[in-house]
């Protein structure tokens, strides 16, 4: 065992952690996977890596669940069933990380637009751990009793995913799971683990909308309803919707990712297009911005004089991701134990979204989600000590990648750990 590897030891666990060679094994294939990132509900080649490990490892395995998700069915004896989940899918982004197994990959995204593709989220790594944890469980029957349900996600970054496999009858094909386990690497130091018992991530909407104008000559502007400047006026009035119309004590973000009108400088065109992103913590906070958002739009659109109303679509929805407490308390005193209790730590909600919390909804069953630090330790020191925490790449941005160590080796432990609450011989039953 190498320095490295003794550092991360475990200090306790049922299920023996990963070996050097297995661990060199799952780096090359992320690798893999980073250098060949695949869109939402496109993951056909990271869906066919999967499925081919796991029947490598024993499971029952079913693929094209909603689309390309795979499930690993792995039975060992009576005992609780347990859900384990990785999504799968990558970002419309150019990387920017400079690594030497960067991705190059080009694809069309669902709007029909030729885009870059990039693993900025951190999927491929969930990825590599959800394998490393099905290996070591097929491997260790017989530290463990139960059931395992491997899930391998479609499209989590589109809110497709986790529908398209209930609405594919999921919850009707497979047994019914005791808890529902996930994770997520996070701009945290690696090797730390965040959790949260209730409410640990935010609700999620996606909107696209379109607003009309009437086009005319660049060198005539009475002639026309300007939809850029409609869409401007718009962009700026919706900045005062958390600033002005949410609490302080509540929580809520409206961002306008994309902005689009007009082909030539000097053409005023008849039409802007808006793709919106809006996060927060309560429903009824949720529901008060979507309701404000569009008052603003429809009344931006009346102030221009335009032809007619905006058009509003959904384009994804994400539900608040609520960690059950009884599990959650299970799954931290199973992660303190494994890692120490200075590793594991009580953390604020974050604004991200999942679609993860859907399937302990399908099944009425408890779901306990948490996070994972996977920046470089001497670099997130630095950064906390000279008060620049919010410049260490994020989650989305183009120069975001995990270190692959010790992330990999702690996302196994992890996994393995959390599951064994439940599965361990021995384990407190839930």
């Amino acid at each position: 065992m190498t320095a490295d590897a003794k550092a991360q030891a475990p200090a306790h666990s049922a299920l023996p952690g990963p070996s050097d060679d297995l661990l060199a094994e799952l780096e090359k294939t992320y690798k893999d996977i980073h250098a060949n990132p695949e869109l939402s509900m496109q993951e056909r080649r990271t869906a066919g890596i999967t499925a081919t490990w796991l029947r490598q490892q024993g499971y029952e395995v079913t693929e094209g669940v909603g689309g390309t998700g795979v499930v690993g069915l792995l039975r060992n004896g009576d005992g609780p069933t347990v859900l384990l989940r990785a999504d799968m899918d990558a970002l419309p982004i150019q990387e920017g990380t400079g690594l030497p197994y960067a991705s190059q990959a080009t694809g069309t995204d669902r709007f029909g637009q030729d885009t870059a593709i990039a693993h900025a989220c951190g999927h491929d790594m969930h990825v590599a751990w959800l394998m490393g944890a099905t290996r070591l469980l097929a491997e260790n029957r017989d530290a463990w009793r139960g059931t395992v349900l491997a899930v391998f996600q479609p499209g989590e970054e589109t809110a497709q995913g986790a529908r398209a496999m209930i609405e594919d009858g999921m919850v009707k094909r497979f047994p019914k799971p005791d808890v529902t386990l996930g994770q997520h690497v996070m701009p945290l130091s690696a090797g730390q683990i965040g959790w949260r018992a209730g409410t640990m991530l935010s609700a999620g909407d996606s909107w696209e909308v379109r607003l009309f104008g009437r086009g005319a000559h660049g060198s005539m502007p009475q002639k026309s309803i300007d939809p850029v400047v409609m869409a401007a006026s718009a962009v700026m009035r919706l900045q005062t919707v958390v600033s002005r119309e949410v609490a302080m004590t509540d929580g809520a973000v409206v961002t306008v990712g994309m902005l689009r009108a007009g082909e030539s400088d000097n053409v005023i065109p008849d039409q802007a297009l808006l793709r919106l992103n809006v996060r927060a913590f309560k429903d009824q906070v949720r529901e008060r911005v979507l309701a404000v958002i569009t008052r603003i739009l429809e009344a931006e659109a009346a102030a221009s004089g335009a032809p007619k109303p905006p058009e509003c679509s959904v384009l994804s929805q994400w539900p608040l991701t609520r960690n059950d407490e009884a599990a959650t308390r299970k799954v931290v005193a199973a992660l303190e134990r494994q890692f120490g209790a200075d590793r594991v730590h009580e953390i604020e909600p974050a604004t991200a979204s999942e679609d993860f919390g859907l399937f302990g909804a399908a099944w009425d069953v408890p779901a306990v989600f948490w996070v994972i630090g996977g920046i470089d330790p001497e670099q997130f020191k630095a950064a906390e000590q000279a008060g620049k925490l919010d410049e260490i790449p994020a989650n989305h941005a183009p120069n975001f990648a995990p270190v692959i160590h010790p992330t990999l080796r702690t996302g196994i432990e992890a996994m393995l750990a959390a599951a064994g609450a439940w599965l361990a011989t021995g384990a407190a039953k839930p």
